[in-house]
């Protein structure tokens, strides 16, 4: 019991942190603040948040070009562009849908893996049956024997294409930085700073110069950044350092939960059942999809981001 303490308000905080991640997306998006420039300030507050941990911690930016460029790669597929499409899906959709197609992304995850890891070639017919419960939950999620809007249909697979583009770039930090000797708050500056920058060289060109949104939205955006992007990497770090590897990714199931409940609570968005049986899907087929026995971490593995 005295271990379950010790781990068990950080897992909390955690998966709340990055559950109201979609109802703040939301709040900012409503405001008229363009997904491109949601994204950037996301990258940009997150990014200053853990160059500042960084600094206190008296580490070091790494020299190695390598490095820099996995980094930037990894930025792509974990931040600049899922961070677009999350808040482009939540013009057309819910904060609730987009948390559900966000937990899609460990069935993501291990799609790639199989694809591009070799020891993960052979997933096992328990772990693709999750796949395919998977992808059950999500037309659930849709409604599909309704019919769908074609504002729906867009801002759905937005959503779900951002999750899809967090299963490759988890693979990709796998295979290419997962055995980096690098602490996870350095590779964590360096993964977020390159997305600031990405996002700073596209963001004027495609929505023009930034506005103030208005205080609520501005208070989203810096909550959205500076804890979303920025504290949620060490929280996740002392989460996978106090309990393990298979408690931290665990927080895969609870982040559902705390989008659904804040969007539904503040933003007073409809939670249909077929959200809450399809959401339901989606987390049973995680559970199916997890290996049977996960090692413990070192400490600089990392984990998924809301």
């Amino acid at each position: 019991m005295v271990g379950v303490r010790r781990w068990l308000p950080g897992f909390v905080a955690l998966s709340a942190i990055w559950g109201a991640s979609f109802a703040l997306i939301k709040v900012a998006v409503d405001a008229g603040v363009p997904p491109v420039w949601v994204a950037l300030w996301r990258c940009l507050f997150g990014a200053v948040a853990l160059w500042a941990v960084l600094l206190l911690r008296g580490e070091r930016a790494p020299r190695d070009r390598a490095l820099w460029g996995h980094s930037a790669v990894v930025a792509v597929l974990l931040n600049t562009v899922p961070f677009i499409l999350f808040p482009f899906g939540e013009t057309r959709v819910s904060s609730v849908l987009a948390g559900v197609m966000n937990a899609t992304t460990p069935l993501f995850t291990l799609l790639f893996a199989v694809l591009t890891v070799p020891e993960e070639r052979r997933p096992g017919a328990r772990r693709l049956s999750g796949l395919a419960l998977g992808f059950l939950g999500v037309l659930t999620v849709f409604g599909v024997w309704h019919g769908l809007g074609s504002g729906v249909i867009v801002g759905g697979l937005a959503c779900l294409a951002a999750a899809c583009c967090y299963g490759a770039g988890f693979a990709y930090l796998r295979r290419f930085l997962s055995g980096r000797p690098e602490s996870v708050t350095t590779l964590s500056a360096l993964q977020i700073g390159c997305a600031a920058v990405e996002l700073a060289l596209v963001a004027p060109v495609v929505a023009g110069a930034p506005h103030w949104p208005g205080r609520a939205a501005a208070a989203a955006l810096l909550v959205l950044g500076a804890l979303g992007t920025g504290l949620a990497y060490l929280l996740n770090l002392g989460l996978v350092r106090a309990a393990g590897t298979a408690v931290a990714s665990a927080v895969t199931y609870v982040t559902p939960l705390w989008s659904t409940a804040l969007g539904a609570a503040f933003l007073a968005e409809p939670v249909g059942w077929n959200a809450l049986v399809g959401g339901a899907l989606v987390i049973a087929a995680v559970a199916l999809t997890r290996p049977r026995k996960v090692p413990v971490a070192a400490p600089k593995d990392r984990q998924r981001v809301g």
